[in-house]
This record gives structure tokens, sequence and C-alpha cells, in this order.
């Protein structure tokens, strides 16, 4: 849809549209300069001082190197470079003597640098007061810079161009890539997608016109086709950045907001000292805009979308759910519940209950639709139906849905009741007990067993250890010679042994040599010695 503009309004944006960089004032960043993370390098900052280039850290995770709103208490990033690779502590960015702009970890191993030049060679860097960092050659032309390489964030003078996008942070302090993001598709259409490729809001550009998406001094931000003509308006917010600082940021739940900040105290007057949210913003409820078959919606499975007072959106469980990461609520909800014995399903209707959800829908996850029967026949079908995690009514009509589910959503624009199936609590806290018991049945079944194990192997040692003492009390202790295995006797043993020295077998070193036997009847040799 073109626009009809007056001619003043016309001239007005094109005396907005951004100026070469090679006019602004700089502080060149040299060949050969470099800064290191969790070092106090201070950072590359613009003439003003509003923007700097270097390090943030990001919790325990890492560092990310990074440009920022240097003038404001949360140091808000608008871009980075490695978002999906944190850099350890020590880790280094030089611009090299060659012209690239390098970040290598402390081992020297590459995390992330800056696309081949062409053959052509920077000269030096430059963190310029629009919040663009660039690389410039000998002549002052930009080589590189960060503008044509976008995160999640705009800024007046930046332009998206043709197949250009933004992807949105996976969480608020999560800067990796997250579900969402906006692109100026090659077809001329600015569409916003999820993971899954939904497509969830776009302009609506045909025949493949749209070129360039400009962001422009007064905070307008609008479509144009190659020939410069407005396509569409994204954002008409007028902003004064004399006063204020502006962005816009595609958020990590979906949305794309524009952002002010006062840059004094005296401009804070109509503002807050912080970033406040301009009134128009896309999609205008996200909640609604992502439902499709495939996906999870807007929030993650087992939950459901609310726009608060805030008009921003919230991640809540339904009954019997709850979030399976509290730390993360775009995963989604799990079942705090046993679900329905399907082999004996009407037997266990009795054990379940319905719990209503005021304007709320589950869609594109119905197995079954019934059209003329009333409310209380819904919720009886799902009672007695092991399959049904949830069913809506509205207008007669019953829709069945098996879980997970998913594009969950509570609006004041729908007419949908859902009929939310849980176990009763009674009957919950029952078999959590019974579970429970067959638990320290178990326990107690097996410190007995252990008991009785361990008691028998006891009274065993016992026994075996008095059983050898008794024996050793019986066997007469005989003396060892130290360093021989021969035993000393005395002579009224040997007489006993040898039956009075009655048969002499002969002689050795040692002296005469006679058969006897030992005290067990076993045939034994006695060398005698007779010891002055």
């Amino acid at each position: 849809m073109n626009l009809q503009l007056p001619y003043c309004f016309c001239f007005f944006l094109l005396l907005q549209l951004p100026f070469s960089t090679n006019g602004q004032a700089y502080k060149n960043v040299s060949l050969g300069s470099s800064l290191t993370a969790a070092s106090g390098d201070l950072p590359w900052t613009s003439p003003s001082g509003e923007f700097a280039f270097g390090f943030q850290q990001v919790g325990d995770a890492g560092y990310l190197l990074a440009i920022w709103f240097n003038k404001i208490p949360e140091r808000t990033i608008v871009w980075s470079a490695n978002r999906n690779n944190l850099a350890p502590r020590g880790s280094t960015v030089q611009l090299t003597a060659d012209g690239q702009l390098v970040l290598n970890d402390q081992s020297g191993t590459p995390i992330w640098t800056t696309p081949y030049l062409g053959g052509s060679r920077a000269a030096y860097g430059a963190m310029l007061d629009t919040g663009n960092f660039v690389l410039a050659g000998q002549a002052g032309a930009n080589l590189w810079q960060s503008f044509d390489q976008p995160t999640d964030t705009l800024l007046p003078t930046q332009n998206l161009n043709s197949g250009g996008e933004l992807i949105a942070p996976y969480l608020e302090k999560n800067y990796s890539d997250g579900r969402f993001k906006l692109i100026l598709q090659r077809d001329g259409n600015l569409v916003m997608y999820t993971a899954a490729s939904n497509a969830y809001w776009s302009t609506q550009s045909s025949n493949g016109s749209g070129y360039q998406l400009i962001f422009n001094q007064s905070g307008y931000m609008y479509l144009v086709a190659s020939n410069g003509t407005i396509l569409n308006q994204v954002f008409s917010n007028p902003v004064s950045l004399q006063d204020l600082y502006l962005r816009a940021t595609i958020d990590y739940d979906g949305v794309f907001r524009q952002y002010v900040y006062p840059k004094t105290a005296s401009s804070g007057r109509r503002w807050a000292r912080a970033w406040s949210t301009l009134p128009k913003f896309v999609p205008s409820n996200i909640c609604l805009a992502i439902s499709f078959p495939s996906g999870s919606g807007a929030c993650g499975f087992n939950s459901y979308c609310k726009i608060g007072d805030d008009q921003r959106p919230s991640c809540s469980c339904p009954p019997g759910y709850t979030f399976l990461d509290q730390n993360d609520v775009t995963k989604g909800c799990i079942q705090m519940f046993i679900s329905q014995d399907c082999g004996h399903p009407s037997q266990e209707t009795d054990s379940f209950e319905i719990e209503d959800m005021l304007n709320t829908n589950f869609p594109h996850t119905d197995y079954q639709i019934f059209t003329s029967v009333d409310e209380d026949w819904c919720r009886q079908s799902c009672l007695s139906d092991c399959y049904c995690a949830v069913a809506t009514f509205m207008d007669r009509t019953c829709w069945k849905k098996r879980g997970p589910l998913a594009n969950g959503v509570t609006d004041p624009g729908i007419s949908d009741k859902a009929l939310m199936k849980v176990r009763k609590r009674n009957r919950t806290e029952e078999l959590a007990q019974k579970k429970s018991a067959k638990k320290s049945d178990r326990s107690a079944l097996i410190i007995s067993g252990s008991v009785l194990l361990g008691s028998s192997i006891f009274l065993i040692v016992l026994y075996v250890f008095f059983t050898n003492r008794q024996k050793q009390k019986m066997i007469p202790q005989y003396h060892v010679m130290r360093d021989m295995n021969l035993q000393n006797f005395i002579y009224n043993e040997l007489e006993t042994a040898t039956g009075g020295f009655d048969e002499e077998l002969g002689r050795g070193a040692f002296g005469p040599v006679y058969k006897g036997a030992d005290e067990c009847g076993l045939s034994t040799l006695y060398f005698l010695s007779f010891r002055a």
C-alpha cells in the first residue's frame, strides 16, 4: 500500500535520512590496539562518550564483545559479536596490523572476526556517536560497520537492508539467539517469524517492492522501495534525540518495540529515568498472533499466554500444572497429577474434576469436535475420556484436546471456556500417600533385611572366631626357631613321639634320626641334637 504524504513531510523525511558516517566526529582506534576481558581495560568510546565498545560480563557465563549506551546505569547492549559463544576471562579483541578486528580466547583460539574485506585494508577503527563501530580505509571510506550486522536492535540512522535480520535474545539476560526474528526478505516483505518458521506478523508488501527499512533521526521507521517510495509505516512515534536516547529492539517475547530513555534529569520530567516503551509496537497482541498447528505458541507447551496491564505478555500454567523450569518459563509446564488410567477409564471418572478457565483456548490441539451439545455433556465427555486433557466449549460446540497443550491463550476477546481436567485433590493426595507408603514399606523391608543379614554375618564371624580360639587352645604351641621352619621339642615330647627312641633310621649332620609320629598320627622324622 503506497502512502500519499504531503510534499513538505516527504522533504522532512529525506532530511532525516542517514548521512555518511565520515562526516561525524570520532576517536581513532589505531592498528594494533587491543582490549582484554576482565583486565580493567577501558572501552573504546565515542567522542561524546554516549556509546562504548568493549567487553561486558554476562553473569558467570563469560563476556560479550559488545556496544552499549555508556551514560546510563543500565549499560544497555545494542550490538554484540559473540552472543552465541561467550568469551572466557582473559580473552582479547585486537585491531590487527592487517586491519581485521579479531576476538581470541586466552589461548589464542579465534572466537569471532570481521568478515573478509575484499582485499581492502582498514587503516583504523572508530566508535561513532550514532552507536556504530566502523573500520575505515586510508581514504576514510567505511570497509565494515556494526550497523550492517545488527543483533536484536536498531538505532536511529541505522537501516536494515534486504536480507538483513534481527534475532531476539533467548531471555532478558541471556543474549544468545532466541525464539523469534524479524527479517526483510528478498521478496520485499518485512516479516516476523517464530523458531518453527511460522510467520506471525508482516507488512504484507506486494510485488517484492520492499527494499530497505529506514529508522530516521526523528523516530520514524518505514519500509521504502528502491526508488524511495514509502511503502509501510512500522513506527510513527516522533522522538527528540536531543533529549532522549532511542532504540528499536525485538525482545525475547517476540515483540518489536521502541524505547526511549531521558539523557538528563531535566529531559526526564515527562519520562521516568528508565527505558520506557513507546505506544505502538508490533504485533499488538503476541498471544493472539502466534497460533499455528506446529510449535508451542507464544509460551511453552502446556502453558498459556496473557497480556498484562503493562501490555506485556506473561506465561502461566493451567490448574494441575507447574513450570518445567522456574528460571525459564518459555520451556512450558508439566502435569503434576497421575493421568487417567486408559485401561479402566470409567472406574477413574470419579477421581477427576473440571476446573473452569474463562476466555481461554488451546487452538490446533483438537482431536474430536461435537456440535449441538451443552456444557455439562462436554464436561462429562472429557471426564470419561482418558485421552482428554482439556475441553473447550462455546456456542453449543465442544472441542476435546489432548496433550501436550499448545497455543494456550487467555484474552477478553476469546469467548471459549476451557474445561481443564485435573485429578481431585484428595485423590491426588491419597495416591501420593499410597505411593509414599509403598516406598516406606520397601525401605523398611530393605532396612530389616540389611539388619538381619548384618546380624547373621556378625554371628558367623563370632562363631568362627571362638571356634578357632578353641582349636588354638587344644593344639600345643611349639616354639619355632628363628629364620628356620623347624620346631624345638623337649626331651619328654621326643621320647613319647619316637616310642622311647625305638627305631633309629640313621645319622645326619645334627645327629641320629628317629622315626616317630605326631599327635595327629602323621609320620615324622625327628633329628636329635643335644645342646650343652
